[in-house]
């Protein structure tokens, strides 16, 4: 399944990617590959992440560790929305 995120950071673009980037190891254990990510053209503030998992359930929203490692990213969590796509 392909998913879709769109949020905004307030930390900043540069931050919240060092963060994302850091987590390449969580997401190989989930089976998470990531087939996109960036910002908005001139809008570093909103973020998309286009990934491919085996289920929503993979993405670990819910877990604190994840929560507080978004948190620290910069991550407005009243901002997320989350798409699945299907064919």
């Amino acid at each position: 399944m392909i998913v879709i995120s769109n949020f905004e950071v307030t930390k900043g673009y540069k931050v919240w990617k060092k963060a994302f980037e850091s987590n390449e190891a969580m997401r190989q254990k989930n089976n998470v590959k990531v087939l996109a990510y960036g910002h908005e053209k001139g809008n570093e503030s909103n973020v998309y992440t286009v990934v491919e998992m085996n289920s929503i359930e993979d993405k670990k929203l819910k877990e604190p560790n994840m929560i507080e490692s978004r948190e620290n990213a910069g991550v407005n969590h009243a901002s997320l929305k989350i798409t699945s796509l299907a064919e």
